[in-house]
């Protein structure tokens, strides 16, 4: 049970509405904005990033997936794991290679690029402060700078995200099948 209240639509000013209708068209992420309604400006700005982001489309979703499931897997927060490895699912990594990401090097649904974005997920999450500009090379064969930078922020602030949903202990919306980030 989450050990702050979750708060809901009808919570919001009026003028918040519309970007709560928007944030629902990013997945069943109810508990969490919810959460968030108890301060408008985290409510606003976070959910505002985080759809304009989609619908701009700068990073394919299959990378940012890879991303998010890897530092969510990392992390071990069961939230973000069962929401994000269906939209993996969606990208072409089955439930089983979902759950195997951190094992990449041999991992036979993932292409070259891919094991660099998880291998740079991995980079981010555990090892920002020891990792080397060899890495930042292989990535700009194949990333613009601005992805490299949109991807490094969508890993970080998953990891922040993490960290809410898992201390906050936010309940996974019905209907959403939960998945264990199991080691």
């Amino acid at each position: 049970m989450s050990r702050v209240s979750i708060k809901g639509r009808d919570d919001l000013p009026d003028s918040l509405k519309p970007l709560w209708d928007k944030m629902t068209t990013y997945g069943a992420f109810e508990n969490q904005a919810g959460v968030m309604v108890h301060r408008l400006p985290i409510f606003k700005h976070m959910w505002s990033l985080l759809v304009e982001l989609a619908e701009d489309g700068n990073l394919s979703k299959r990378h940012l997936e890879l991303a998010l499931v890897t530092t969510s897997l990392l992390n071990k927060c069961d939230y973000c794991v069962s929401h994000h490895a269906p939209k993996l699912k969606v990208q072409g990594v089955s439930e089983a290679g979902a759950e195997r990401l951190l094992d990449y090097k041999d991992h036979p649904e993932l292409d070259d690029l891919d094991k660099l974005v998880v291998e740079y997920s991995i980079a981010v999450t555990n090892n920002w402060n020891m990792t080397r500009d060899e890495i930042f090379g292989r990535l700009r064969e194949h990333f613009s700078e601005s992805q490299v930078m949109e991807l490094t922020w969508r890993i970080a602030l998953c990891g922040a995200f993490n960290r809410f949903n898992d201390i906050l202990q936010l309940d996974i919306e019905g209907g959403v099948p939960v998945r264990e980030a199991a080691e």
